[in-house]
């Protein structure tokens, strides 16, 4: 199957079928279907948003039909791949926009991807129904503990594969790190719940405030092993990372001992469940991710006067979006960097007052792609604090497994090639298989398991990745789009956003905005091709072309794989052998294909699905 053609007819959106002698908009094209490495590895490589995406989303497509005004169609291509639009559209950790053509040198900033993804689950309208393509029901049934994105992600596939599926969630709520980690000023609740219900409402059982282990009252691990065809371990990293900071005389950890100290999870954790928090007037927060961050503007809406974040390098190293370091900044929070926890100075009375660095200095690069933090001898200097909160790391937890399950050497579960443990049925995914991650990357790894464990369970592989061709009849992105600024997300006036939780700081782009930034989109899924049999090699393109991107080439390389490789270009006419269109340097504006006399130049639109066998 690796050239397929179907045809198949669409409809106009805004087509009005309640008249019964209108018969509407017809558009009858050509889709062909292809497995061809070549096919597959030209996406892979000229649409570097889409292959960046843990969920493997349809970036340019989602963003093509929010220029349409068809938001109902942008959602569905979001929540075909990554489950939970409406969530990720607010705390995706976005590692499509660093990718993204339009961010490189000389192209200005990248596209606000993920800010398109919320206006789609935003501006859809409130009639808007949801599609899913379920298969027959299998019989077999899957246990999954755990309700966090990874969790939930592999429920949802595996519900429309079939399967009857049950969460256990030990909280009160499904969620995860979603519902009881991130602060609601980041990620309301109402959209949370909306779209948790629209990803288990399939048949997914959600079972909560049932703890799986080996305590009292507890559900072990092996009898659920014993009821369910397959369990699947998604339980995250739900243990904070301790500082390597003891008591000298009892061994214990000092931030466990200190009334006033806290490690920054559990902090967020009480906080969300429902327990009151309190802090100090100065706090300090020790930790680079999202967790500190959030710990630290959490403090300021609990009424801390100062708060201050202390993290070993420096802030262009956080592992967060520039956004979020600006908007804790402009809530009052500084960023001090090079410096390291080496002490903390307790009083008469057990309570920390003040916490001691060694100044450091910026060394090599770590194989994370970090940089070393290296102490400077005889630098120690204290920082006092009302309030000391440490989040510096998360941990998976993995004393309430009963069966002998093989783990690496970080304490996480060890998996094959096909998501399964060391026991046979037992599949883990997500951050307890992985150590902490982002969400995008928990319901990615979520659902290439639930394939996974699908194909185990039914004994043959159900679902493969195609190229999905379809011809274009003009160009659809025009020069001068290139030239509309990045829009700006409006946000909460700092003043009114302490006092309470629940006041959203990003407010989301507006239709018209929303239009601008969509319009941005180079559209790198389209495929831009001369047919050098029909080439007459005037050179109209070439001189046309607004950049660099229409060259005289030899011949192209062909790697291991089957895919395109380098472009063999050439300078000299005769020694040309075709006119080749550098899809690194198009910007689908169109004018080739406008000015060319003969035709010969063709626009498809590729794009990567989940089909059928």
């Amino acid at each position: 199957m690796g050239n397929e053609r179907v045809r198949r007819e669409y409809l106009s959106e805004d087509e009005d079928l309640s008249q019964q002698q209108y018969f509407g908009e017809r558009v009858v094209t050509t889709v062909r279907f292809s497995t061809d490495p070549r096919d597959i590895g030209w996406v892979r490589e000229n649409v570097p948003c889409q292959a960046a995406c843990p969920a493997d989303t349809n970036i340019p497509g989602y963003i093509r039909t929010i220029v349409e005004g068809r938001y109902g169609r942008s959602y569905e291509l979001n929540r075909i791949a990554n489950v939970l639009p409406g969530v990720l559209g607010r705390i995706c950790s976005r590692p499509c926009e660093p990718v993204c053509r339009h961010g490189w040198p000389g192209n200005g900033k990248p596209v606000s991807i993920c800010h398109l993804k919320r206006s789609a689950a935003t501006l859809k309208t409130e009639s808007h129904r949801i599609s899913e393509h379920l298969y027959t029901p299998t019989g077999r049934r899957v246990a999954i503990i755990g309700g966090g994105p990874a969790g939930i992600a592999a429920a949802h596939d595996l519900s429309i594969l079939g399967h009857s599926v049950t969460i256990y969630e030990r909280e009160a709520r499904a969620g995860g790190m979603l519902r009881y980690g991130i602060p609601q000023f980041r990620l309301p609740r109402d959209i949370l719940d909306i779209e948790v219900q629209n990803a288990t409402r399939m048949g997914v059982t959600v079972q909560t405030g049932v703890t799986v282990g080996n305590g009292e009252g507890e559900v072990p691990l092996s009898d659920l092993m014993s009821q369910f065809d397959a369990v699947l371990l998604a339980t995250g990293c739900m243990a904070a990372m301790p500082l390597p900071l003891r008591d000298q005389e009892t061994d214990q950890d000092l931030v466990a001992q200190l009334p006033n100290a806290e490690y920054g999870l559990d902090f967020l954790l009480d906080l969300h469940r429902g327990k009151p928090k309190t802090v100090g007037q100065r706090v300090a927060v020790v930790g680079a991710g999202f967790t500190a961050l959030d710990c630290a503007r959490v403090a300021r809406r609990l009424g801390a006067e100062t708060v201050s974040i202390h993290i070993r390098t420096s802030e262009n190293y956080i592992p967060v979006m520039d956004e979020e370091i600006l908007e804790a900044k402009r809530e009052g929070i500084p960023i001090r960097g090079l410096r390291t926890p080496v002490a903390l100075k307790i009083d008469d009375n057990g309570v920390g007052t003040d916490i001691c660095f060694v100044q450091n200095r910026l060394g090599g690069w770590r194989a994370n792609g970090r940089r070393e933090a290296i102490p400077i001898p005889g630098s120690e200097f204290t920082e006092p604090f009302d309030t000391l909160l440490v989040a510096i790391g998360q941990r998976t937890v993995n004393d309430y497994l009963d069966v002998p399950v093989e783990l690496d050497r970080w304490g996480n579960i060890h998996t094959g090639e096909d998501d399964m443990s060391s026991v046979k049925g037992l599949f883990a995914t997500g951050d307890f298989v992985s150590g902490a991650s982002t969400v995008i990357e928990a319901i990615g790894h979520g659902r290439e398991t639930a394939v996974k464990l699908d194909s185990w369970l039914m004994g043959r592989v159900r679902q493969h990745k195609v190229v999905r061709i379809e011809p274009v009849d003009k160009p659809v992105r025009e020069r001068q789009f290139d030239f509309i600024e990045q829009q700006d997300m409006p946000t909460a006036a700092v003043n009114d956003r302490f006092g309470q939780m629940n006041t959203e700081v990003e407010q989301g782009l507006d239709a018209d905005q929303s239009l601008e930034e969509a319009k941005r989109c180079y559209l790198c899924y389209l495929k831009y091709e001369i047919d050098v049999d029909n080439c007459i090699y005037c050179r109209a393109c070439i001189e046309v072309a607004p950049r660099d991107c229409i060259k005289l080439v030899e011949g192209v390389e062909i790697n291991d794989d089957g895919t395109y490789g380098e472009l063999e270009e050439t300078r000299v006419w005769r020694d040309a052998a075709a006119i080749w269109i550098d899809n690194d340097e198009c910007i689908r504006c169109g004018a080739c294909y406008k000015v060319c006399p003969t035709r010969c130049i063709s626009i498809t639109k590729n794009e990567i699905i989940t089909q059928d066998i």
